[in-house]
């Protein structure tokens, strides 16, 4: 079986990569680096390594490369491939969907095998979002062709793999959890089943389980962290008042998701001290540069902090610690991710108001709001 995987970084390697060699897939990377590539071509294997105490190591072979700039070997790939996944961020399945695009007109032409389309990125919806992306670069009867035997089936991912800088450029070091969750009603009757994974028929409670607990808990630690000049998550995590604003942050989201998807609190009050547990892992190294990035994508609407808030508000709930990580994203500053020094920049010419309301869709006369300017205005003058 031949897989297609979109994303040759730390993630791609280090997660989707090892889940589907382990499952018997042999595993063709598409990337833009083309060091990367070349590496991958010459030796057709890379190790990864656990953060746990016996640094658990798997070696994963029968692995080729292709460069995703040449859009003809991209095609030729999908056009024979028997699974397509990604792990390139959710802003960038637009650029990726020309060459998925010219591959699927291939399959067409020839009538090949059902295929499924499995984004694994940080977003509701990601691989509904890969697909119209995909569909706008086909005409209608091929894209009326095309989805007879191609399924784009939504997944929610969760492993925490660090920046890193290993000897070996290859190498990956992934903490020992993972979960890949994809829903199965969206997918082709009789498919084949990846060891692996688990299949649910309702994934939207997986899905915001996992980007209002792990993603949110991760980034306010991370600008929280920033705030209080902690390098790492560990090292934040490690300051008592930052971990617990960080357990409140995610019992607000936690209450959203008994009250809308019927967890029991138990349960989820059980799974908070899993992922409290993980963000203290001390094999992992993990930049509140890297966790914090993006902050503009972490802010809008329907992402991890201002979703929840807006839920929590309509439930009858003030979420308070959910404010203060709005707040405190807004003071997130590192000159090498375009999103901050664009965050920054137009709190500087607009003010902190207009930016809030900009960014997060949140209207001044909104009492949440006001909210996170109070607490804007707090860390402003604790830390002038």
């Amino acid at each position: 079986m031949k897989a297609v995987h979109f994303g040759a970084g730390n993630i791609g390697r280090g997660f989707i990569g090892l889940i589907l060699s382990q499952a018997g897939y042999q595993v063709c990377f598409s990337d833009v680096n083309d060091s990367l590539v070349e590496l991958l071509q010459e030796r057709k294997a890379y190790t990864v390594r656990l953060a746990n105490e016996s640094q658990d190591t798997f070696l994963v072979e029968d692995v080729t490369a292709i460069n995703g700039k040449h859009l003809d070997d991209v095609a030729e790939a999908v056009s024979q491939a028997d699974l397509i996944t990604t792990a390139v961020g959710v802003n960038i399945l637009k650029h990726i969907a020309p060459g998925i695009a010219k591959g699927l007109e291939k399959r067409a032409e020839r009538e090949a095998a059902p295929l499924h389309i499995i984004a694994c990125e940080n977003a509701i919806g990601g691989s509904t979002r890969l697909k119209e992306h995909v569909y706008s670069h086909l005409s209608p009867e091929v894209t009326e062709k095309v989805s007879r035997t191609v399924a784009f089936p939504d997944a929610a991912v969760d492993r925490i793999v660090p920046i890193q800088h290993n000897e070996d450029p290859l190498e990956v070091k992934v903490e020992p959890f993972y979960e890949w969750v994809v829903d199965e009603s969206q997918m082709i009757p009789g498919f084949h089943r990846i060891e692996g994974v688990h299949y649910v028929s309702r994934l939207q409670s997986y899905i915001e389980r996992k980007l209002f607990t792990v993603n949110t808990g991760h980034c306010v630690a991370a600008y929280l962290g920033y705030i209080e000049g902690f390098a790492t998550i560990q090292e934040a995590m490690a300051d008592s008042s930052i971990a617990e604003r960080v357990r409140r942050v995610m019992e607000e989201t936690g209450a959203v998701l008994i009250r809308q998807y019927g967890f029991q609190p138990e349960e989820h009050a059980q799974y908070i001290s899993k992922i409290i547990s993980r963000f203290v892992n001390p094999y992992l190294t993990d930049e509140v540069t890297r966790v914090g990035r993006s902050p503009i994508r972490k802010l809008s609407r329907n992402d991890r902090l201002v979703r929840p808030a807006l839920q929590a508000y309509e439930l009858g709930m003030m979420p308070n610690y959910l404010t203060m990580g709005i707040a405190a994203a807004l003071l997130f500053q590192d000159e090498a991710d375009p999103e901050a020094v664009e965050l920054q920049s137009e709190l500087t010419k607009l003010g902190a108001a207009q930016t809030i309301a900009k960014y997060t869709s949140i209207g001044e006369d909104h009492p949440l709001h006001a909210a996170i300017m109070k607490h804007y205005e707090q860390f402003q003058q604790s830390h002038s």
